[in-house]
């Protein structure tokens, strides 16, 4: 991937009668870029990156800005437990953050605050726009209509069973790069079953069996996918559309 090349966007957050500085480094995305480079060049995670943009999945197209860490410019009076409260985050991450041994801090120090949304005006991707379509209660009962004969024959596969919400969503659109959190480019297999989840639920990496879509790979997660809720991969922009949305039982296989 080519250098990554980064810049400061600065705003003022006012607490009390001080003024604190916060900034929070943006980077342009570039052709062939993903989620996964992106993040091992800074030294963070594809979740906080997901996080911070509140990115409905992965993918991610050329010209977007998304925001990696904030930093925060220690101010007079400031201590890590006015700043972790703040933030909403703990003094023990603050100095897992920034590799502190003590709770001592000085003006003007700059610190590493991980995993802090900021909101941004970038336009969504053709993908999410597709999908917030087909989530129109409207076109939920045609398109459940339109893709029974397509669903594959169900089994009864053994493991822990949930009912979730299930949506779709492609990798062929405008921009997209394709490569799931886990790294599988789905351009280059536009045939691989893969769900995205809540790793809270569905630990990534799992074999599911997701009723009317078959049995898949949790390799992907989503801002908007939290709790009992998934987002299956279909081939094209389409057959997103005419999944619409569904209530499924999903089976954790292994």
């Amino acid at each position: 991937m080519k250098k990554l090349v980064a810049s400061f966007a600065t705003g003022i957050i006012i607490a009390g009668t001080a003024a604190s500085t916060v900034s929070a480094e943006e980077y342009e995305v570039k052709k062939g870029d993903n989620l996964w480079d992106i993040a091992n060049e800074y030294n963070t995670t594809v979740e906080n990156l997901v996080d911070i943009n509140e990115l409905k999945s992965t993918m991610i197209q050329p010209k977007q800005t998304l925001f990696i860490n904030d930093k925060y410019k220690v101010q007079e009076g400031d201590t890590l437990t006015s700043i972790s409260n703040e933030y909403d985050v703990s003094v023990d991450n603050l100095k897992d953050w920034n590799n502190l041994e003590s709770d001592i801090i000085v003006i003007g120090q700059e610190l590493t605050i991980e995993g802090v949304n900021v909101s941004q005006d970038d336009k969504p991707a053709a993908k999410v726009e597709k999908k917030a379509k087909a989530e129109e209660p409207k076109e939920t009962a045609k398109n459940t209509q339109n893709t029974s004969s397509k669903e594959p024959k169900e089994e009864n596969p053994e493991g822990k069973t949930i009912s979730v919400e299930a949506t779709a969503y492609t990798a062929d659109c405008e921009g997209c790069s394709g490569v799931t959190s886990t790294g599988v480019d789905l351009n280059k297999n536009p045939d691989a079953k893969v769900i995205a989840v809540d790793p809270n639920v569905i630990p990534l990496g799992s074999k599911v069996h997701v009723e009317g879509y078959g049995y898949a790979t949790a390799a992907d997660i989503g801002s908007a996918i939290k709790g009992n809720k998934i987002d299956v991969h279909v081939q094209s922009e389409e057959e997103a559309t005419n999944w619409g949305v569904k209530s499924v039982d999903v089976t954790i296989v292994e």
